[in-house]
């Protein structure tokens, strides 16, 4: 009799298992779109343009049809997930923290540039043509006659990183000492600079890289006069919700895409990147040192 009872109870653990395994299945086949946030790093139709063929990619790979969420500003995708409009996101570093924090995400993967570099830097740019500011001490001098273009509130690059390297170490704030602060993203800041509508701007390694690629004649009116110490690659975050078994078809597709296809890493080098690699959460630590430094200041 004991021996019956046993089978028995291994037969309904069986049956319990692959109940299970078809549940799971049947939670991420339930899911017909994919809504993938971009934030406002420029244009909502040149991020379209570099980011479409890498999702149509996606969509074949995982089943699933993938569509891009554009918004206004950073926090707009941020509020995209937290409210269930995103299942996914490319993030910057202060943004990725506040998803993390505030839109129940998970960081599951870092981009590796194009020269195959997990890091990257916070520039402050002005034109060729102001002789007289060259490097920080000139900017916060003259900082009564200047406009300045700052990046979004949740930029990691264009706001968080000089918020303390640049102003948070020589005890100013932005918003008082210049004539007139901007905020705007980084596409913006460098046309703003170029165009002589600003006269100090926020902006990054990664988006300089990609204006000589491009072999912009722009660069040419324009100067670094500061670079940051290295920020980390961006992250890539999902909602935790997600059936874990499209987590892992989904994260299956980033470890693997540009590693061995010429096409994909041509798509990947139009965001100037090369492939991806795991990550999770503690990504986010050192950012976490700068906006706590910020907050301290306040």
């Amino acid at each position: 009799m004991i021996r019956s009872v046993v089978r028995n109870i291994r037969k309904l653990s069986a049956v319990s298992l692959t109940v299970i395994g078809l549940l799971s299945v049947s939670q991420a086949s339930e899911k017909e779109v994919i809504n993938f946030g971009i934030i406002s790093t420029e244009s909502s139709q040149n991020l379209r343009a570099n980011w479409q063929p890498m999702l149509d990619d996606m969509s074949e790979k995982i089943g699933i049809e993938v569509k891009p969420f554009f918004a206004s500003d950073y926090a707009g995708v941020i509020q995209g997930m937290r409210f269930g409009k995103v299942d996914l996101a490319w993030y910057g570093n202060k943004s990725a923290m506040e998803a993390v924090d505030r839109a129940s995400g998970e960081i599951f993967a870092q981009v590796v540039y194009d020269d195959g570099t997990t890091g990257y830097k916070s520039y402050l740019i002005t034109h060729q043509d102001n002789k007289d500011i060259n490097n920080v001490k000139d900017v916060l001098t003259q900082a009564s006659e200047l406009t300045f273009g700052n990046g979004d509130p949740n930029s990691t690059s264009g706001n968080l990183v000089p918020s303390y390297y640049v102003f948070g170490v020589n005890n100013v704030d932005p918003n008082e000492v210049f004539k007139r602060t901007l905020n705007a993203n980084h596409e913006s800041n460098f046309m703003a600079v170029a165009n002589k509508h600003v006269d100090v701007a926020t902006f990054n390694s990664t988006h300089w890289s990609a204006l000589e690629g491009k072999n912009s004649p722009l660069l040419q009116q324009v100067k670094v006069i500061w670079e940051s110490p290295e920020i980390s690659s961006d992250p890539l975050v999902w909602h935790t919700d997600l059936p874990e078994d499209l987590k892992k078809n989904i994260k299956e597709f980033f470890m693997s895409y540009g590693r061995d296809n010429p096409e994909e890493t041509k798509i990947l080098n139009n965001l100037s990147w090369s492939s991806f690699k795991e990550s999770n959460n503690d990504h986010l630590i050192p950012t976490r040192e700068l906006e706590s430094f910020k907050a301290k200041s306040k």
